[in-house]
């Protein structure tokens, strides 16, 4: 294709890419600051959330622009407004934008269509181009995806909220928590996380099954999860008041997260926690205040200065004693 590109064409679309990659760069640093989602969607994430099908024919048609939300691979190389992230995608970029600029023109993109949005199955280059142009819409072959239900979605943003709101329905679909303790709260604030709990699930039945030495039924598994697993960690939560610093969350959501954190606390230092001191670590050094965070931090930093870079704040002075034990005391 570059063959046919003249240096003048290729030059301008050059100082186009810099330009766009710059707004990307300012445009995530904007979303970090106000803790907004800037990311395009990706696909995948999706359609396994929402268990949809492509059905149907594929249609040729004109489609705006800012209705495209999300891309089968690329959703980490583009920020939400399809503007490059990465500097490898210069030359690529180019190409294309050039190519669009002269008379050679490209073929249509193609683009998943879930309610009223879309998902780019190939041609990213060509609607991020397209829309550093500030091109309006963009001709391609879509293909319709179904889900259960109607998506009732018309940004990104309200995608966001959606998927969030139809990943915990068919989260209690699936596994009818609600029907065996009607006071459940599981609601997140991320669309996609809900996977989490059934890989949760999943291991939890299997454990049980290898205690009990015969298969535990997908019922008895989730029951068992929400008493023995969810509910003492969440209540651990709820009693240390760390709610207060993430207003914006659930339990649910500091649940998943103090899950990792657990976990990476085992793997890193063999230590493994209660649900009390699960808590008290993460909660001395995370926060959504950013005041607070920073505290955190400024605290975090005189640790390691005094007692080196494996200790570890917050534990309670029952763990803080079995930590640093010797093998012979314990």
């Amino acid at each position: 294709m570059s063959q046919d590109l003249s240096p003048l064409s290729l030059n301008q679309a050059a100082e186009r890419f810099r330009k766009a990659h710059f707004q990307a760069l300012l445009q995530d640093w904007r979303a970090r600051l106000s803790n907004r989602k800037a990311d395009l969607f990706s696909y995948e994430e999706v359609r396994s959330t929402l268990q949809t099908r492509e059905r149907g024919r594929t249609q040729l048609k004109e489609v705006p622009l800012d209705k495209i939300v999300g891309s089968v691979g690329r959703y980490r190389d583009f920020n939400q407004a399809f503007l490059p992230r990465n500097e490898a995608l210069f030359e690529r970029w180019r190409r294309v934008d050039a190519a669009m600029n002269s008379m050679i023109g490209l073929p249509p993109v193609e683009l998943y269509q879930v309610g009223e949005l879309y998902f780019v199955r190939d041609g990213n280059h060509r609607v991020s181009v397209a829309r550093a142009r500030g091109d309006k819409s963009i001709e391609a072959y879509v293909t319709a995806a179904e889900a259960p239900f109607p998506v009732d979605a018309n940004s990104a943003q309200e995608l966001s909220k959606w998927l969030t709101e139809a990943g915990h329905r068919l989260f209690l679909e699936r596994t009818q928590l609600d029907k065996f303790f009607p006071d459940v709260d599981l609601r997140l604030t991320a669309p996609g996380r809900y996977r989490e709990f059934d890989e949760q699930i999943s291991v939890h039945r299997w454990y049980m099954g290898e205690a009990a030495q015969h298969e535990i039924s997908y019922e008895d598994a989730v029951k068992s999860w929400y008493k023995n697993v969810y509910l003492p960690l969440a209540e651990a939560i709820i009693r240390s008041g760390l709610l207060k610093e993430f207003p914006q969350r659930t339990v649910a959501d500091l649940y998943l997260w103090i899950c990792h954190h657990r976990e990476e606390l085992r793997s890193l230092y063999d230590l493994n926690l209660n649900e009390e001191a699960a808590v008290a670590t993460f909660g001395s050094v995370y926060s959504d205040n950013k005041i607070r965070k920073l505290f955190k931090d400024i605290r975090l930093a005189i640790a390691r200065l005094t007692a080196g870079r494996e200790v570890i704040v917050g534990l309670p002075k029952k763990e803080t004693d079995t930590q640093t034990s010797s093998p012979e005391d314990k």
